[in-house]
C-alpha cells in the first residue's frame, strides 16, 4: 500500500473535522478574540481555511519561502463569513486531495523546506510536513477555534467522539 493511500482516511477525517468546526463560526463575531495577543477569529478561520493548501506546496515544491525578500509575506485574503471560509476551504481540500492521491512515495520521502526570507526554518520528508505542518497543525488551530467557539457559547461540533454540546446520553 502506497504511503498516500495510507495516509488519505485520516486526512479525510481531519478534514471533515475541521469543516464541522469552521461551519460554526459566527459571521458577528469575526474580529472577537479572547486575548490582545490572540489572532480574531476571522484569522484564525482563514488560517485554518487556507493551511490545508500547504499539501500542495509541499508535494509540488522543494520549498516555501513565507517571506520572500523583496516582497510581501504570504498571506491569504481574509475571510468575511463561515461560509466564504468554508468555501475556500472545500476548495483547497480538494485540491489538496488530489495533490495527495497522485504523489508517489518516491516523492513523499524527498525532502521539502519551509523558508522565511531566504532563512531555512526546517527540512524534513514530505510525509513529515504533511503530518506535522498540515494536518498536526490544522488540529492545534481547529482546537483554539473550538474553544473560541466555547467562549462564544456557540455548540462546539463532536469530533472525535460526543461534545458537551452534541453528547447522546
Amino acid at each position: 500500500m502506497r504511503m498516500s493511500e495510507m495516509l488519505l482516511p485520516e486526512f479525510d477525517r481531519e478534514m471533515e473535522n475541521t469543516r464541522k468546526t469552521l461551519e460554526r463560526v459566527p459571521d458577528n463575531k469575526l474580529d472577537w478574540r479572547p486575548h490582545a495577543k490572540s489572532m480574531t477569529m476571522r484569522d484564525l478561520a482563514t488560517h485554518l481555511a487556507n493551511l490545508v493548501s500547504w499539501t500542495v506546496h509541499t508535494i509540488d515544491k522543494d520549498s516555501l519561502d513565507i517571506a520572500p525578500a523583496g516582497e510581501p509575506p504570504l498571506r491569504p485574503q481574509p475571510v468575511n463569513s463561515a461560509h466564504e471560509a468554508v468555501e475556500t476551504f472545500d476548495k483547497n481540500v480538494a485540491a489538496a486531495r488530489r495533490a495527495l492521491v497522485g504523489a508517489s512515495d518516491e516523492e513523499l520521502l524527498k525532502p521539502w523546506s519551509l523558508v522565511a526570507g531566504g532563512k531555512n526554518l526546517f527540512t524534513m520528508p514530505r510525509i513529515a510536513t504533511l503530518r506535522g505542518m498540515v494536518m498536526n497543525h490544522t488540529i492545534h488551530h481547529r482546537a483554539q477555534l473550538g474553544v473560541y467557539l466555547r467562549l462564544n457559547d456557540v455548540p462546539v461540533p463532536s469530533l472525535y467522539g460526543p461534545s458537551a454540546d452534541e453528547s447522546p446520553f
